[in-house]
């Protein structure tokens, strides 16, 4: 658009924003048409050829919808074209400017030319030097039952989008340039099986972003509800459909950011999810009871895991038959025979454990419920081929039961629906709704739904919407009974405009399986441009029977990979054996499954501010890096690395027997975020990355210099994403990670109270955090808060991690006061405020608890340059795959956990040796010999260093000389 427009999308059926418009028809049909005069408001113009038309509606100065048919009549131009419930937003202002000569359509910033005979029409971005034409898009077959467009290359290079379709060959690369994206099943969205992915969604979101040299693109949206098949393995592209009218979208705009805010403007942006939703979700198929939900709660706690939600699968309302009319499915109810007192065991788990529960639900009926008949007799459920039939009896694929399904399609059955089944849920606590099945899986190809189409009422008229109905009623239903928690719905299929009604997607019943893993990244870089935010996957794989690799390292690599791209990260597999574990307490490498989903937690923060820039925005929160470096040919088809926002950059692992891997970094300056190691690039590979950090495996990642990171603090204490804590202590402190840059930057970290819907109504507390590096002085700002909300805390401490390179700090002033200087860790943690150098690039201060009103600036005097220290450690005989090892009190020495000290080389056996940098001069160091395992990420000591332990004072400046050890 030519103007930001920012919304705040309310989740009802009817969200979108009514701009003012003022219409003002014009018909042209053919070319001898005279000059139009410039005028305000949306322009429509019609072109016809024969018996088919077509409709250019221009809705401002870079956005054109277009409807094209040749067996319907045509719609004129004196209303606004048809749109599907895929669209939010219905009333543009129009263009800015506008002329029309003859077939020729022109506004401030594109150019549409019309064949009168063809109806092909031609768009160009005219505000580019030279003019760049951006497609020709010709309709193909108007009068056939399958039809389509062609749409030509030009200059593009890449596209992305086009919803949720796993490619096979284990690879997370890839654009759809060059391919074919295929319905996925007879009338489009299904689940589907391929050998490397196991069973997984197709989920048709027909929009598409082409780029192509000089950041030259386009958005395209086909607002159509039938399966479509989409070619670009040639020139011209193709699409090909059903339906009587095509009608499609083409936005323009200088680059993705721009194009993906506009589609998003368009169908719709994303509420701000539970802040719950942000953490860990246990889940498998299924807990028979609240006694098996209590034994994975209590292994987690033990292994001292934050969790913030239990999933429950079908068991939690029972008794379902396979091919049985007297099955449970869609009772809705609780079996309380296994699950007794629900709302007091709901309220306990909240209350006691800081712990939600989420719910499945299915939109299919046993014939033989008292809920059928109900829903009979009042005709909301899908009917067998005319609307005054008998419901449709499904019996293909019956392991869930035999009976109907509900017409979601009609608002009346899904509103009778929510009160009459989910709010009782919602009133006993449960925080999230599963949808499943949603495809539909099942269904009658002859059926009639009231439909979501004028006069249409075929299976195919409605197949590709039924999720998004679905998902629409629960939203609306919140909505009209004022509900104040914010609806959170996971769905496995769905449309365009999903988003907009609070639902995440997952990725159906993947595999077991590296590929799998490896496809999901490159499928979630899709569903990222096709305005799908919160995507994810059953963590570990759905199918274990499909595993053909080492059991805990797959699943290791894949909780490590979803607690830094996905919402809510929820592992999930069938365990009808009681016989597979699930959660991350009980398989893979649980101290780095714990490691992992402490890292998630302490970006919470981070996170939940840019979910609240996705909802207010429309900004992505975990985009392609081709989004933000469109001009870096090396990340176009890049799916193995990803953005986390516009500051984190981290690098997908999906392999067997990898320890370490290379990773790309766009020009600029980046830093290790593990490691805090800075790198200067001009665009070029960093190769060998490790994937051990302190013992523990972890995804490479890397910050964006200038970037600043809000942080929670979190340790073995920390309870779930609101940071209650199992001492009952307060740790509410605001951490920002700041790398230290010339430019100067900033980021606004974001806060309400988690829960509810106060936030539409303005109750968000808003922070804005600054930073810049001017010669030896950097400057990080805190600034004072602006709003508040409930539960807000009046005042807390500051405490900023400022990353630098290769120097330290030799003073810290808090607005302009001295901050006193500390040796260690263990002394500043003790004082109310301070600072100390941390070594390893990192200066760490804190301004005590102030109130949140009060601005704080603190500034870093950096140039005290870091000193080294030799260690040796004597008599360190060791056996094959053992090591010695120093760790100490200090960070660079891993503060005593033996799985980040640091390894010795035996340079005059059994004489161990080594020199450790980066440590902070004047510091009393203590610290021990240790034999250690090399091998598979240790965190256990073979053999200590008997007595007392070894003491050194580094130096003012320089090596230190050397200290040594004796076993």
């Amino acid at each position: 658009m030519r103007a930001s427009r920012p919304m705040s999308l309310l989740a009802l059926p009817v969200a979108g924003v009514l701009l003012a418009a003022t219409l003002l028809p014009s018909t042209v049909t053919d070319a001898a048409a005279q000059p139009a005069a410039q005028a305000a408001g949306v322009e429509r113009v019609e072109f016809s050829s024969g018996s088919s038309y077509l409709i250019v509606e221009v809705l401002d100065d870079d956005l054109v919808h277009f409807e094209v048919s040749g067996v319907s009549p045509s719609p004129g131009t004196s209303s606004p074209l048809f749109t599907t419930e895929q669209v939010a937003a219905t009333g543009y202002p129009g263009p800015s400017s506008f002329s029309q000569d003859g077939s020729t359509l022109a506004t401030a910033d594109l150019r549409v030319e019309v064949d009168s005979s063809t109806l092909c029409s031609t768009v160009t971005d005219t505000t580019r030097t030279p003019e760049v034409v951006l497609h020709t898009v010709c309709p193909v077959d108007l009068t056939h039952g399958w039809k389509g467009l062609d749409i030509t290359k030009e200059g593009m290079e890449n596209a992305y989008g086009l919803g949720q379709q796993f490619f096979t060959g284990g690879s997370a690369d890839g654009d759809w340039v060059g391919r074919i994206r295929t319905p996925g099943g007879q009338y489009g969205n299904a689940m589907v099986y391929d050998p490397d992915n196991g069973p997984v969604g197709n989920t048709q979101i027909p929009v598409l972003f082409a780029i192509g040299p000089d950041r030259t693109g386009y958005g395209f949206f086909l607002d159509h509800v039938y399966k479509t098949e989409w070619d670009l393995a040639g020139d011209p592209w193709t699409v090909r459909t059903w339906g009587d009218e095509i009608r499609w979208y083409t936005m323009a705009g200088p680059d993705l950011p721009d194009l993906r805010q506009d589609y998003m403007e368009l169908t719709g942006h994303p509420p701000v999810p539970p802040k719950k939703a942000l953490g860990l979700w246990v889940s498998e198929f299924g807990y028979e009871s609240w006694d098996e939900v209590d034994d994975r709660l209590d292994t987690l706690r033990t292994e001292e895991f934050p969790v913030d939600g239990f999933v429950l699968d079908l068991d939690w309302f029972g008794g379902v038959q396979p091919g049985s009319d007297h099955t449970a499915m869609g009772s809705m109810s609780w079996d309380t025979s296994a699950f007794p007192d629900p709302a007091g065991r709901i309220a306990s788990y909240e209350d006691d454990d800081g712990v939600g529960i989420m719910t499945i639900e299915e939109s299919y009926i046993g014939r033989a419920l008292a809920e059928h008949a109900d829903l009979a007799s009042r005709g909301y459920l899908v009917r067998d081929g005319c609307s005054t039939c008998d419901p449709v009896y499904l019996t293909h694929n019956d392991w869930w039961g035999r009976g109907g399904m509900i017409d979601w399609t009609q608002d009346d059955a899904g509103d009778y629906w929510h009160q009459s089944k989910r709010a009782p849920l919602i009133d006993d606590g449960v925080l999230g709704h599963w949808l499943d099945l949603g495809e539909p899986e099942m269904y009658s190809p002859s059926d009639w739904t009231a439909g979501v189409l004028p006069g249409k009422h075929a299976h195919a008229d409605y197949h590709n919407m039924y999720n998004l109905k679905w998902a629409e009623s629960i939203a609306r239903g919140y909505a009209e009974a004022q509900e104040t928690r914010r609806p959170f719905l996971l769905s496995r299929s769905g449309a365009a405009g999903l988003q907009r009604f609070g639902t995440a997607m997952w990725s159906a019943d993947i595999g077991s399986k590296l590929t799998a893993l490896a496809a999901q990244q490159n499928t979630q870089m899709h569903m990222s441009m096709s305005g799908i935010d919160y995507y994810g996957s059953d963590i570990g794989g759905f199918r274990r029977e499909m595993l053909d690799s080492d059991l805990d390292e797959m699943y290791t690599q894949w909780f490590a990979n979803g607690s830094w791209f996905e919402v809510p990260v929820r592992p999930h597999a069938e365990n009808l054996c009681n016989c597979e574990a699930t959660s991350p307490a009980e398989i893979g490498d649980v101290a780095s499954n714990l490691a992992n989903i402490r890292q998630r937690y302490e970006l919470t923060p981070y996170y939940y501010s840019l979910a609240h820039r996705a909802h207010r925005y429309g900004e992505p929160v975990v985009p392609p890096l081709v989004y933000y470096h469109q001009d870096d040919p090396v990340v176009r088809e890049m799916g193995h690395q990803k953005m986390v926002g516009q500051d984190l950059l981290v690098g997908v692992v999906a392999g067997a027997g990898e320890r370490q891997r290379d990773v790309y970094l766009p020009e600029g300056s980046w830093v290790n975020y593990h490691t805090n190691e800075w790198f200067h690039s001009d665009g070029e590979w960093i190769e060998d990355v490790p994937l051990s950090v302190n013992g523990d495996f972890r995804l490479p990642a890397f910050a964006r210099a200038g970037a600043l990171i809000p942080r929670m603090y979190v340790d073995e204490q920390t309870m779930n994403v609101d940071g209650r804590r199992r001492d009952d202590s307060t740790r509410d402190e605001l951490i920002v990670r700041v790398y230290a840059d010339e430019a100067a930057s900033s980021f606004t970290l974001y806060e309400d109270d988690g829960a509810t819907v106060a936030y539409h109504d303005g109750a968000v507390r808003t922070t804005q955090l600054a930073q810049q590096l001017a010669g030896s002085t950097a400057t990080v700002t805190v600034a004072g808060a602006s709003g508040t909300f409930d539960g807000a805390a009046g005042s807390r401490d500051s405490v900023v991690e400022l990353v630098v390179e290769d120097t330290q700090a030799s003073a810290v002033t808090m607005n302009g006061t001295p901050l006193t200087r500390y040796a260690t860790k263990a002394d500043f943690d003790a004082a109310p405020s301070g600072w100390y150098n941390a070594g390893g690039n990192l200066v760490v201060a804190k301004s005590g608890s102030l109130s949140v009103a009060t601005a704080k600036s603190f500034q870093f005097t950096l140039g005290e340059q870091p000193v080294s220290l030799d260690f040796v450690c004597e008599g360190g005989q060791t056996t094959p795959g053992q090591s010695v090892y120093v760790v100490g009190n200090i960070p660079q020495l891993g503060e005593w956990s033996a799985a980040s000290a640091v390894k010795l080389e035996p340079t005059s056996y059994p004489t161990w040796t080594g020199t450790v940098g980066q440590l902070p001069p004047t510091t009393t160091v203590e610290w021990k010999c240790i034999k250690r395992q090399e091998a598979n990420y240790p965190d256990t000591v073979d053999e200590w260093q008997p007595g007392a332990n070894n003491v050194a004072i580094t130096p003012a400046a320089g090596g230190g000389g050397t200290t040594t050890g004796q076993f």
